[in-house]
């Protein structure tokens, strides 16, 4: 029995684009493959047209390919022929208009009989002679010796250095544009480039990748300023500061990567990288103070500082499969996100890290200690001075966890914050934090954390839970040693749909609702950089919104948390707060590809008003804070992350709790980012 088989695979028509004219022919297109999946160059392909009684004839080229084009719509044969091979026949093949026909053909070869057996060899004398006795027999042919094998160097071209490979002069389309072989130069990142890791510095396997970034921001904003004795203004009582603050910050990174390895997946074999960072910032205020604790000091401020944001050495312990698995120890100044969304701890600090992964990349681990700096307060940088503080993390990803394409994490953060005294760099004092009782204490916290990251089938799903237990030795508010027990729970859901994703979001921070207890109900974290709830695009978690008349803020830039702590950077985690309820909604905008647009609305309010009651001296607060809405925009001019420009525009709506505490007056802010990587 001679057995074939054939799969059809048949296309959805295309979707045809406004004012396109309707497509009035077909197409055929096929592979035809032998039992191996090898393509079968030489087969004869005829169709049949039985509409007309037309005949087409094809052949497949050497993979297998055959097309046929501009055919009428009808009923079609389709039949291959080759030799050694079972043909092929279909005949139910129907062809509407517009519609290109993918056909995948699987020839059998037909058994070939065995060849005959050859007759045994006799003992006696043949029966018949094939050389007369008259004639003589040919002399016997010594066999030649085989001709040697020519040397290495007359088949190979050696090559000493394999990734110098000089590509050949070619230019189909004139410039402008992007084609092939193009020669690269040290200025260009985007072709060969020796010192973007392109090809080795040094040897085979050393390589180095020299980044420079650049990101200027300026803003301008509306914040409420209190008008302190000093006012700028004689006679003023009101928050005359809030009509205007502009703020222009130039960051400047070199970034040196020398690493050897092998390729790509591979992980490299050790890594030196040092990154130092310089900033230079500007702000201008309409009051006193606020630069400044001395008065005189003005209203503006002119600011530089250098710092090193990384500084380490990693080398690779042990590979422990041949599918790239590995162990590997990191020491030094590094980056470092303990998960998705940097809600408890994200930073550059100098620390030693054992990390790498298992089962195929499937599961991915961090176990890191790190003893934290100080920073500088205008630009956030990293100083040389040791803040009396370390942090130990240790987390565990699994990828592909009960679905493809969804990642969760089990993580583990401690933290030890002894006590200690600091002025910040404009000296306004953030250790201890400069209300209730002024004296410096320990706190030790204990973050259990589950999160997770991906897409279930269409929708994507972000989501995390945070349980924070521990004591701190004298809490400021509560004016006494308060055992930690508080929460934090997130999650994010979006839709993709075309060219625009929906997003809707939820985010929670327990409050503390008797903050003379002894327990500490409201959830802080570590140094957290959250990307949630419109991260950049958010009026409240960019900003930062001091609360007036107490040293603290209400909410630190880059955070959600209403932790009522002196800096997000520089002051102590504080768990007696009002903690946050925070209901999210955007959507993020496909412009065209190298735009893109975004809306944001987050509706807020506080969990318990009891602390911020028993801090200002002030009761009855009302538990909502307002409305924070925004727009934006990116631009990417040469379709890559290496120069991107955004702006946005806030509006943050005040709701009774606010107006209680500041103004009733809309706040705002317009805000510029311009970023160039080389």
């Amino acid at each position: 029995m001679l057995c074939l088989s054939c799969t059809l695979i048949f296309a959805r028509p295309q979707q045809r684009i406004p004012r396109q004219t309707t497509p009035t022919t077909s197409a055929i297109q096929g592979i035809i493959r032998n039992q191996t999946r090898l393509g079968l160059g030489g087969v004869s392909v005829i169709l049949h047209n039985f509409s007309t009684g037309e005949n087409l004839q094809a052949t497949t080229t050497g993979d297998g390919a055959f097309r046929f084009l501009n055919l009428h719509p009808g009923p079609y044969e389709l039949k291959a022929e080759l030799d050694r091979f079972a043909p092929f026949d279909r005949s139910d093949i129907q062809l509407r208009a517009g519609e290109v026909l993918p056909v995948e053909v699987t020839l059998q070869a037909i058994p070939q009989p065995p060849a005959p057996p050859k007759p045994p060899a006799e003992s006696g004398p043949p029966y018949r002679l094939l050389i007369e006795p008259s004639e003589s027999p040919a002399p016997p042919v010594e066999p030649s010796p085989p001709e040697p094998l020519p040397p290495a160097g007359r088949v190979f071209t050696p090559a000493p250095d394999r990734w110098k490979y000089d590509f050949p002069d070619y230019r189909r389309y004139g410039p402008p544009g992007e084609f092939l072989f193009v020669k690269g130069h040290w200025y260009d990142p985007f072709n060969r480039n020796k010192i973007k890791g392109d090809y080795p510095i040094l040897g085979q396997q050393t390589f180095l990748n020299v980044t420079l970034t650049s990101e200027t921001a300026s803003e301008g904003r509306r914040l409420p300023t209190p008008s302190n004795l000093g006012s700028s203004r004689s006679g003023s009582a009101q928050f005359f500061g809030q009509f205007g603050q502009f703020f222009l910050s130039e960051n400047l990174a070199f970034s040196f990567d020398l690493f050897h390895g092998d390729t790509s997946f591979r992980p490299a074999d050790w890594r030196i990288k040092v990154t130092p960072e310089v900033n230079v910032n500007y702000l201008a205020v309409k009051e006193n103070g606020i630069v400044s604790p001395d008065v005189r000091s003005g209203t503006t401020r002119l600011d530089a500082h250098i710092g090193l944001q990384e500084a380490f050495v990693e080398v690779k312990l042990k590979d422990l499969s041949h599918a790239y698995d590995f162990v590997s120890a990191r020491g030094g100044i590094q980056t470092f996100n303990s998960d998705f969304r940097g809600f408890v701890f994200f930073d550059q600090e100098p620390g030693l890290r054992i990390f790498g992964n298992l089962g195929s990349n499937r599961y991915q681990y961090n176990a890191a200690y790190f003893l934290m700096l100080e920073k500088d307060s205008n630009s956030g940088l990293n100083s040389f001075s040791y803040r009396h503080q370390q942090v130990a993390v240790a987390n565990l990803y699994r990828q592909d966890f009960l679905r493809p394409g969804y990642t969760i994490q089990v993580s583990f953060h401690y933290d030890k914050d002894d006590p200690s005294f600091q002025f910040d760099t404009n000296h306004f004092l953030v250790r201890p934090a400069p209300i209730g009782s002024v004296r410096p204490h320990r706190v030790e916290a204990y973050y259990y954390g589950l999160t997770g990251d991906g897409h279930i089938g269409r929708m994507n799903v972000t989501h995390a839970f945070y349980q924070v237990l521990g004591s701190d030795s004298l809490n400021p508010i509560a004016g006494r040693r308060v055992d930690i027990n508080a929460q934090m729970a997130a999650a994010e859901l979006s839709l993709d749909k075309d060219w625009i994703r929906y997003r809707l979001s939820f985010f929670y921070a327990s409050g503390d609702k008797s903050p003379r207890d002894g327990t500490a109900r409201g959830f802080d974290s570590i140094l957290d950089d959250s990307n949630f709830a419109g991260g950049f695009f958010s009026f409240w978690s960019r900003e930062g919104i001091r609360l007036t008349g107490s040293g603290v803020g209400l909410v630190s830039p880059g955070s959600l948390l209403p932790s009522l702590r002196s800096s997000k950077t520089e002051g102590q985690a504080n768990f007696v707060n009002p903690g946050l309820i925070l209901y999210n909604a955007g959507a993020d905008v496909e412009i065209t590809p190298k735009m893109r647009g975004f809306v944001n609305l987050n509706l807020i309010r506080f969990v318990h008003t009891e602390p911020i009651e028993a801090l200002l001296f002030q009761n009855h607060i009302h538990a909502g804070v307002g409305a924070d809405s925004g727009i934006g925009i990116s631009y990417r001019p040469p379709l890559s992350e290496n120069i991107t420009v955004t702006g946005v525009f806030n509006a943050f709506t005040p709701f009774r709790g606010f107006k209680d505490i500041y103004t009733g007056q809309t706040l705002f802010a317009v805000s510029g980012h311009v970023r160039f990587r080389f």
